[in-house]
């Protein structure tokens, strides 16, 4: 006959505490962290032109840092320069304080200009 445990004799030991190295990590996808980015990128932008597509982004992550390239699509006239830099800090902090990583790079690619003015609304470069 086997003997049956009653479970009292396990709790008098003690609990044995596993350092955090050895306890696993949490790995969050490439495309998680893509979406981050478009958000992050749409919430930079502001308030998109007539006709314009939401940003998208594509992410590598290795080791705990994402290269990103964020795509958008931006309104003419404009400073484009000071709205790239402006998509490229708001990355960079929201995938951070996100998800903890680092981000290098964040390569801002503009896919179309939408001109902005009388007369001119709705037409593309």
């Amino acid at each position: 006959m086997t003997p049956v445990s009653t479970g009292a004799g396990e709790l008098d030991r003690a609990l044995s505490v596993v350092p955090p190295g050895e306890r696993g990590g949490t790995r969050i996808a490439d495309r998680v962290v893509a979406k981050i980015a478009s958000q992050a990128a749409r919430e930079a932008v502001g308030t998109l032109p007539p006709g314009a597509g939401r940003p998208s982004a594509s992410v590598v992550v290795h080791h705990d840092v994402a290269h990103v390239r964020v795509h958008v699509e931006l309104d003419y006239p404009s400073d484009i320069g000071a709205r790239c830099r402006t998509v490229r800090r708001h990355v960079v902090e929201r995938v951070g304080d996100l998800v903890g990583m680092q981000v290098p790079e964040v390569v801002v690619q503009v896919e179309r200009l939408h001109l902005a003015g009388p007369g001119l609304q709705g037409r593309t470069r």
